[in-house]
């Protein structure tokens, strides 16, 4: 990682940019930093350090945001990869989203959550037969074919349950999604879904209709995870209506869905500016049903999947300062790095692919002079790094407490115990009260597997 240094003023670095940080939070008159009128120094104190902090007011209203955008809840698939816990799939619910999966266990804690299972998704490369049994058997609305294999194993439990589930097939559009190369799930050399240009996906499709235990509804494409550039979307769009027109054309059938999967784009620096979810959705829906007219077919309904758009914004990580030393880069230069309590085990997004974050300090107002300042973790390995290359104020100091924002997507649901260290506290808040949703991991915890 080498991004370019940040030169904001003590004023700047104090301020919140509104686009990054949750909706409801504020720097009061003190400093601190509050969430929903939580100061954050007071829950870093009930519960610790590293602690995730949700905004569920938040996350509410870009659940209610997506659904406006694309004209009904239903249309809107929650990822639950992004973060799940039973209190997320609960607000998911009450917002009247549906709810997409992506391995068994995350299935488990939806129904745990009591999410209705005719609105949940299931996706996956790679389903055992007790994870499609377990989609059976609960009733699940659609299950995500991803390859030959998966249709046939499907097909044939669905038999031995004397049921007909209703699938998608995933294909692969081939469109390039300008993201990593780790986040981009349209290309061909890659491991999800039925290639397009080869004619698998419409084999797949086709035996999915032949089948007398499987109902093929519709067809699902992604291409890729944090896409600034909506005419991906609308190229993917425009490529898989060709198969609907082939299915319709050769098989008679006509069908009712198109999930054009997600990963829209947020700011997690000041600089950047997230997708704009209401005109890509006019614009998505408008080129859907001009495509579809054009292959005289009947527009599916556009199902979409926003993934850490929902998410990504609402939650902040407080953190508590550590050791704070300078390091000498050259004879003339130097680096401030200030270590906290948590890293690349609670977020290991900066390593992975080398991710930016807006940090600040939480607990007052800092007013020094910005010099070159890294933010590291306490792990073991020089490549723990949360912010590789800010300017900060030179009067940050350990027992300060620093939040970085925009870590409510595949921060905690990528979280390890690496080094040992368990993952954080997480707690919700809503009208300045505190809810705690997930209990911080403990020593005894990571024992207790062990025989």
């Amino acid at each position: 990682m080498d991004n370019a240094v940040e030169t904001p003023s003590a004023q700047q670095f104090n301020e919140l940019p509104a686009h990054v940080w949750p909706r409801n939070a504020a720097r009061q008159e003190d400093g601190v930093i509050t969430i929903a009128g939580v100061p954050l120094p007071e829950i870093a104190a009930e519960y610790g350090t590293p602690v995730m902090v949700v905004d569920e007011d938040d996350f509410r209203s870009r659940c209610r945001d997506m659904a406006e955008a694309f004209g009904s809840a239903r249309n809107v698939h929650y990822a639950s990869k992004a973060f799940l816990t039973r209190h997320i799939a609960r607000w998911v619910d009450e917002e009247g989203l549906a709810l997409d999966v992506a391995s068994e266990n995350e299935l488990r804690i939806a129904l745990a959550a009591d999410f209705p299972p005719e609105r949940i998704t299931v996706h996956g490369n790679n389903k055992s037969a007790s994870f499609l049994r377990l989609c059976l058997d609960a009733g699940v609305g659609h299950v995500v074919i991803d390859s030959r294999q998966e249709l046939t194993e499907l097909a044939a439990l669905a038999e031995e349950c004397g049921k007909v589930q209703d699938v998608f097939v995933r294909a692969k559009p081939g469109v390039d999604a300008h993201t990593h190369e780790f986040i981009a799930t349209s290309h061909e050399d890659q491991k999800f879904g039925l290639s397009l240009a080869s004619g698998s996906a419409y084999e797949a499709a086709v035996a999915a209709i032949r089948s007398p235990h499987l109902e093929l509804t519709g067809l699902h494409c992604h291409v890729g995870s944090q896409v600034f550039d909506a005419e991906g979307f609308k190229l993917a769009a425009q490529r898989v209506l060709g198969l609907y027109a082939q299915i319709w054309k050769e098989q008679g059938v006509a069908l009712k869905f198109l999930d054009l999967g997600g990963g829209y784009g947020i700011a997690y620096m000041n600089g950047e500016e997230p997708l704009d979810v209401v005109a890509v959705a006019k614009d998505l829906l408008r080129e859907v049903q001009h495509v579809a007219d054009d292959l005289g077919i009947e527009a599916p309904t556009v199902v979409v999947e926003p993934g850490r758009a929902i998410a990504g914004p609402s939650t902040v990580t407080v953190y508590r300062a550590g050791i704070v030393k300078d390091v000498h880069t050259s004879y003339t230069a130097t680096r401030r790095y200030i270590a906290v309590d948590g890293g690349m085990s609670d977020n290991i997004r900066p390593a992975l692919y080398a991710s930016l974050y807006d940090a600040r300090v939480a607990n007052r107002f800092t007013e020094g002079t910005p010099v070159p300042t890294r933010l590291v973790g306490s792990h073991c390995e020089s490549g723990d790094i949360l912010v590789e290359n800010a300017a900060w104020p030179d009067d940050i100091a350990s027992d300060d407490l620093i939040a970085i924002a925009a870590t409510g997507a595949y921060c905690y649901s990528m979280s390890s115990n690496y080094n040992s260290f368990g993952r954080p506290a997480v707690v919700a808040v809503r009208a300045g009260q505190v809810k705690p949703m997930v209990r911080r991991e403990t020593v005894e915890d990571i024992l207790a597997r062990e025989y």
